[in-house]
């Protein structure tokens, strides 16, 4: 039955333009560990082969079919995949190990907006008459409300490396703005005139060069002025957003005003609205979270979005944009790009439910 119900929803995404590709099972490790840093180690099967090294069972197809596409260069572009993706399950045994993605890219740089829309409808489409509720968000607004941030570069690089870690976000924010004191042995150590005086013999991998360069950056955080009140006001009500597109849209034109670096970014979101109702989307009824999409894979990075059993909330189908992961395996060479992929065994329980 999964068979059968992955080959109905390729076709739809056939239907709708895209070419059919392949991409082998293993992986060449070193390249998603570049990508996600060694997190990814922990959620993935990982082996080594004598000849090439060490390999993944490919945990999703995204970044395979991002390599091929942009050693096509092809403009535009629309492709769908269908084949067996593994990720380990420690958290929770009762999750699948192995299971079937469904897939559609869209590399169209043309108008960002309509290709979001089109992806959003074609999945829908291919989602039939199941009983799903539709989830979006969108990063590219707290990416822009960070870029805009009046503080530090490095501060701001930090919270956009940690904008996919809620917590680690969330404390990083309260520390630039003053809310949490640094640890006191934190304190004592950056004001010490020769922090290497009471450090004992050197051990571990870092040179005192390396050490020295950290104390630095400290320093020079532990100098900046605190990101103010009003600034991080205005991210955590972007993050608190939780209503259906109209009332969203006015709320972002809303805080834009006090937040200007966010206006490009609500520009789009406001043009991908008519894009989708242009597609017959009911984007009145249409829920949006301003912290959705935070805990998925790293390389989403603007709209995101996700439709999920109305009865038991399985996450039937899911996808955004990912133009940063293009320039990335492009070398540079960045390609406005959005997919999503849809679960063909949870799209059949959901029906049973």
């Amino acid at each position: 039955m999964i068979k059968g119900e992955a080959a109905r929803i390729s076709a739809v995404f056939q239907a709708a333009g895209a070419e059919p590709v392949e991409a082998a099972i293993l992986q060449p490790a070193d390249v998603l560990l570049d990508l996600y840093g060694e997190d990814i180690r922990g959620r993935a099967y990982v082996t080594n082969d004598p000849v090439q090294g060490e390999m993944m069972l490919r945990p999703d197809f995204t970044v395979p079919v991002v390599q091929m596409h942009m050693q096509s260069h092809a403009d535009p572009a629309r492709y769908t995949y269908a084949g067996p993706v593994f990720r380990k399950q420690d958290e929770d045994p009762r999750r699948a190990r192995e299971y079937t993605q469904v897939g559609f890219e869209v590399f169209d740089g043309q108008n960002p907006a309509a290709a979001d829309a089109e992806v959003f409808a074609t999945v829908k489409t291919a989602l039939a008459d199941a009983p799903v509720r539709a989830a979006t968000g969108d990063i590219g607004l707290l990416k822009a409300a960070v870029a805009g941030l009046q503080t530090t570069e490095a501060r701001k690089a930090a919270l956009m490396r940690h904008i996919w870690r809620p917590k680690r976000f969330k404390s990083l924010l309260d520390r630039f703005g003053g809310r949490i004191a640094a640890p006191a042995k934190r304190v004592a150590l950056l004001s010490a005139s020769d922090p290497f005086a009471d450090a004992g013999p050197e051990v571990g991998v870092r040179s005192r060069g390396e050490v020295q360069q950290r104390i630095d950056a400290l320093r020079a955080d532990a100098a900046a002025a605190p990101i103010s009140n009003e600034e991080i006001s205005v991210i955590e009500s972007l993050l608190n957003l939780s209503e259906t597109a109209p009332h969203i849209l006015s709320a972002l034109y809303d805080i834009a005003v006090d937040m200007p670096a966010i206006d490009t970014a609500v520009k789009t979101y406001e043009a991908r609205l008519d894009a989708m109702a242009e597609r017959g989307v009911d984007v009145d009824a249409l829920a949006f979270e301003g912290s959705y999409g935070r805990t998925s894979l790293e390389y989403y990075d603007g709209f995101v979005f996700g439709f999920y059993g109305v009865k038991d909330n399985r996450p039937v189908a899911t996808g955004g944009r990912y133009d940063a992961l293009t320039q990335v395996l492009g070398d540079g060479r960045a390609v406005p790009a959005v997919g999503a992929v849809i679960r063909p065994d949870l799209l059949l329980e959901v029906r049973q439910c």
